[in-house]
């Protein structure tokens, strides 16, 4: 009995294709495991020399301990200049602990460029659009998070160094491993007046004692002892700002909101960002990466901020945001400062209020996906303890805890140290990384789809009396995102579009403001180059001119976040 009656090749060349992702790449990576900084920039390396038409790599600048901030640009370079299509931004990692966004930012890019020609959406999605991604805008917090001992909310910050508690020395009290197991866990010791409790089904879990029983434990938050002999533990660690709290839209000092540092664009990093998108006016979205909990984020960040957010942006904000609800099951669209907390300097803020951009924020990984149950408490972002230690046991067999042993601590004595490792609870484990990346990218990719994308729609000529012609134009926005947002528009961040007409002496040209009645407003000075101050997402405008000539008129539009397009007449 044969067990298969085909050829050896028939097994090799099978005709079903796996459908989400490319069969046999050109770039082979592997989509369920965290790359380093170094690892990054070969990745994206290897991408560029094998698609050199789509990709571009290069640097937008230097972290404060010189890594570079690795950018790469991917757009068909054959269909025009990736810097005059409308284009989206993304970034991950501005936390040095929240490292999946990187992989997240990167898998867009590798995906788009394996997928090009063979994918007709895509195809087009790179002949139109621009995407400039960074995968981390804080490489030194990556690479401390991944060769250093942590846990899994440290370090949040960058690497320039901070005075944290006012003695006059920087960094020299961080968390310590203690044991040298190369994790920051926990630390309890066994105490009748602590208000701590191990839960009876799972004695590695501790819990609140009620109000009215005894406690067994006092718990501390991070292994350490104390380094500089102040009498506390773990209080001046590395860093200890936020470079989410550092933007220049809305600062607000230190005393106001912790992180803050010294003034808007005081870290490299945030610089770097800021310079090049400064540079970039035809970025029409923004998108940055986060952890965890399972949100798609808008702002504003703070309540002061509610104005800024005008209806008309809000409804393209909703539009996304509901389409990300459907892309990613279990994640929540929500308003930051409503629905998380106040936010002041932020990055989500800064990308809206000062580049006049549709901005969303996605916290990565979601305990949805423990289970695939929803949660009791919906702000419970990181899981219940009881089934964070549950899926470790089911689905990591216990590789995401370290069990409590006894260690006899310098300051403390007798103490036991145990815990969450730093590799679970905020990241995703490696067998579901690879969804949590796509689903993303997926919701990224309709958002950078609905960019504006302007277009001469038609030219209509008509005879006039002693030779002259009267030319109306109908210039199309096709996506559902303006040429310009209301904040755009409101603080004059972009330049206006421009319609422009050429073959014949223009004498009289304008907007025409009531089509139906034919009511033009016009513009005095340079009338063949109309400006315009917004296309509406799925909207027209009507531009008209007397002229001499005979023709044929080409009439052309050009858009900062719009792209450019030209029509010739008959």
């Amino acid at each position: 009995m044969k067990a298969f009656a085909g050829s050896e090749k028939e097994l090799t060349q099978s005709s079903l294709k796996a459908l989400g992702a490319p069969n046999h790449p050109k770039v082979e990576v592997a989509w369920n495991r965290y790359y380093d900084h170094k690892e990054l920039g070969e990745i994206c390396t290897r991408i560029a020399k094998a698609y050199p038409a789509l990709a571009k790599f290069s640097s937008i600048g230097k972290s404060y301990e010189g890594r570079d901030i690795w950018l790469i640009t991917i757009s068909n370079s054959k269909t025009g200049d990736p810097d005059s299509k409308p284009a989206m931004y993304i970034d991950g990692n501005i936390h040095g602990n929240e490292i999946q966004g990187g992989e997240v930012a990167l898998y867009t890019a590798w995906y788009l460029t394996e997928m090009y020609g063979h994918v007709d959406w895509i195809t087009e999605l790179l002949d139109q659009k621009t995407f400039y991604i960074v995968p981390t805008i804080n490489p030194d917090g990556r690479d401390a998070f991944i060769h250093k001992p942590n846990n899994a909310h440290s370090p949040r910050t960058g690497f320039d160094p901070r005075d944290d508690d006012g003695d006059g020395l920087i960094d020299e009290d961080g968390a310590d491993d203690l044991d040298g197991d190369g994790e920051i866990t926990q630390m309890r010791i066994k105490d009748p007046n602590g208000r701590w409790i191990a839960d009876p089904d799972d004695p590695r879990i501790l819990k609140r004692a009620k109000p009215d029983q005894r406690g067994e434990y006092e718990l501390f938050w991070s292994e350490g002892i104390d380094n500089d002999g102040d009498g506390m533990i773990n209080e001046d660690g590395p860093g200890s700002y936020d470079p989410n709290r550092n933007w220049p839209w809305k600062w607000a000092p230190q005393y106001v909101q912790w992180g803050a540092d010294q003034y808007p664009g005081s870290l490299p990093e945030t610089r770097a960002v800021v310079d090049f998108t400064m540079k970039h006016d035809n970025i029409a979205a923004f998108q940055t990466y986060h952890n965890s909990g399972g949100m798609i984020l808008r702002g504003p960040g703070n309540k002061d901020e509610i104005s800024t957010y005008r209806w008309e942006d809000l409804q393209v904000y909703d539009f996304l945001g509901k389409l990300g609800e459907e892309i990613l099951p279990g994640y929540k669209y929500l308003v930051v400062y409503k629905d998380l907390y106040p936010v002041y300097g932020g990055e989500l803020d800064w990308f809206y209020g000062g580049r006049g951009a549709i901005t969303f924020s996605n916290e990565l990984w979601n305990s949805f996906d423990y289970f695939r149950k929803k949660q009791e408490d919906e702000r419970d972002w990181f899981g219940s303890q009881k089934d964070t230690y549950r899926f470790d046991k089911l689905l990591l067999f216990g590789e995401g805890i370290v069990d409590w042993k006894s260690y006899n601590h310098p300051q403390y004595g007798k103490i036991e140290i145990g815990g969450i490792k730093k590799a679970w609870t905020r990241t995703a484990p490696s067998f579901l990384l690879e969804e949590m990346c796509h689903r993303n990218m997926a919701f990224t990719l309709y958002h950078a789809y609905h960019t504006p994308q302007v277009s001469v729609d038609s030219i209509i000529i008509k005879d006039l009396p002693t030779g002259l012609k009267e030319v109306t134009a109908v210039i199309k926005n096709t996506r559902v995102i303006p040429t310009h947002t209301s904040q755009d528009v409101f603080s004059k961040i972009t330049r206006p579009d421009l319609i422009s007409i050429s073959g014949g002496k223009v004498l009289v040209g304008g907007i025409l403001e009531d089509r139906f009645a034919g009511e033009v407003r016009e513009q005095k000075r340079n009338p063949e180059r109309i400006k315009i101050e917004n296309i509406a997402g799925m909207g027209a405008v009507y531009v008209r001119w007397i002229a001499e000539g005979k023709g044929p008129f080409t009439i052309s539009v050009d858009a900062a976040k719009g792209g450019k397009n030209s029509k010739r007449s008959d």
